[in-house]
């Protein structure tokens, strides 16, 4: 079981923190994600976090250098730091353990101009 939280309503060059609590499921192990999704457009990723030792990480280039992914192994929490936000990154945020279709209900982030 995965669970949001984090999301909230900010103007365009703010920033916004999201964090997602894993239940019963092992983050260390598990490549984890972030994925989001805009009202009439398919599923995309956003960031992506191997799992340990090589914990390398992943970003398109609609948010490289912007979203940083991070774990916190002994509270099973992973997070999304967003910075410099925009009105395209308005959507509904989802973590996921891809490799095990795990996901969570997700929460909305909103960037007004």
């Amino acid at each position: 079981h995965l669970e949001e939280s984090g999301g909230d309503l900010v103007q365009a060059g703010g920033s916004l923190k999201l964090s997602c609590v894993a239940s019963g499921d092992t983050i260390c192990i598990s490549t984890m994600g972030w994925f989001r999704q805009a009202p009439g457009r398919e599923r995309e990723l956003v960031a992506v976090l191997h799992n340990s030792p090589s914990a390398a990480t992943y970003y398109p280039n609609s948010v490289k250098g912007r979203f940083t992914i991070s774990r916190d192994n002994a509270k099973n929490t992973i997070y999304l730091q967003m910075t410099n936000l925009q009105p395209d990154d308005t959507a509904v945020y989802y973590c996921a353990i891809p490799g095990q279709n795990v996901w969570g209900q997700g929460t909305q982030v909103t960037v007004s101009s």
